[in-house]
């Protein structure tokens, strides 16, 4: 099976939290890595999620040591989501 990568980056407007990362995030863009896998035995070619990354601390925090976590994408959409809700 082959696998892809995918590296973007995201932007919270405010402060946010994500059970899995240490304690609450401040605003700022930040560097997400999405892994997935080719799914075989089908028609057409897809692929699945296997793994995504969120890199700790924001681009912009130069000099301080970065941490990855695995993030669930369901729950970084809805924190996106409420990040642009509360945006004026």
């Amino acid at each position: 099976m082959s696998t892809r990568t995918t590296d973007t980056t995201i932007t919270f407007e405010h402060a946010f939290t994500l059970s899995s990362v240490d304690g609450a995030q401040p605003a700022g863009t930040y560097r997400l890595v999405t892994d997935e896998e080719e799914i075989s035995g089908v028609s057409f070619i897809g692929f699945r999620r296997i793994a995504t990354s969120l890199y700790v601390p924001a681009i912009s925090a130069s000099g301080l040591s970065v941490q990855v976590f695995q993030v669930d994408p369901a729950e970084l959409a809805a924190a996106l989501a409420a990040d642009r809700a509360t945006s004026p």
